[in-house]
């Protein structure tokens, strides 16, 4: 989803069909071409020995929603040089509280527990996660501990997480979501690779270029 699609999803949160043209999945991936190279490297979080590979994201998009199953079974076959986190994006303020959502669980380490169901909350409940009372009283409905919650969803720590992703985000030149920063030096989405699930054979293909270039 690009960024000028956002005041559209904003009304709408219909689902719309990714591209995947059978042809695009047996090409060599091309700089340019199948993913972006970035003028400048990115630091990156991951410990030394491992390759960072990190995925924005927006709750909101439907894309995201779409793609987050083939997401989840590429992560569970992810080898451990690789170094796997998910940023969520900020294309305007009104993001910020889905942001405080993230980290909020991530500091919970509720992650892979809830994710899919705030991406469910959404698209198949149809709740509007939108606002900050609204994600608390979600969470506490969910089996989260509401007081627990809040004071992280509050915290100086997801505000400097908040920071950070703004940077990330900045720095890999973002232009939608779902899309994929690997390694510092690299960026790939949907509309460069064709389809998320080529993008991921991308995002594979790249792990093993860093690696033979560590």
């Amino acid at each position: 989803m690009k960024r000028r699609d956002f005041s559209l999803a904003a009304t709408s949160l219909g689902l719309l069909p990714l591209i995947t043209p059978a042809h695009a999945q047996t090409l060599a991936p091309k700089a340019g071409t199948d993913y972006a190279v970035l003028d400048k490297r990115v630091p990156v979080d991951a410990p030394a020995g491992k390759v960072e590979v990190i995925e924005f994201f927006w709750y909101n998009c439907p894309h995201c929603n779409a793609f987050e199953p083939t997401l989840e079974s590429w992560i569970r076959k992810l080898p451990p040089h690789v170094a796997f986190k998910r940023v969520p994006v900020a294309f305007q303020a009104s993001f910020q509280p889905q942001q405080k959502l993230y980290y909020a669980l991530e500091a919970m380490g509720k992650v892979d527990e809830y994710q899919r169901k705030v991406f469910a909350a959404i698209h198949q409940q149809r709740q509007n996660l939108s606002g900050e009372q609204q994600i608390i009283d979600w969470a506490a409905a969910n089996g989260l501990d509401k007081a627990k919650f809040t004071e992280q969803y509050k915290s100086f720590s997801v505000a400097s997480k908040i920071q950070r992703a703004k940077q990330l985000q900045d720095a890999y030149q973002v232009a939608g979501v779902p899309s994929i920063g690997i390694a510092g030096r690299w960026y790939v989405d949907g509309d460069l690779a064709k389809s998320m699930e080529r993008a991921l054979q991308v995002t594979d293909y790249l792990v093993g270029e860093a690696r033979k270039s560590a």
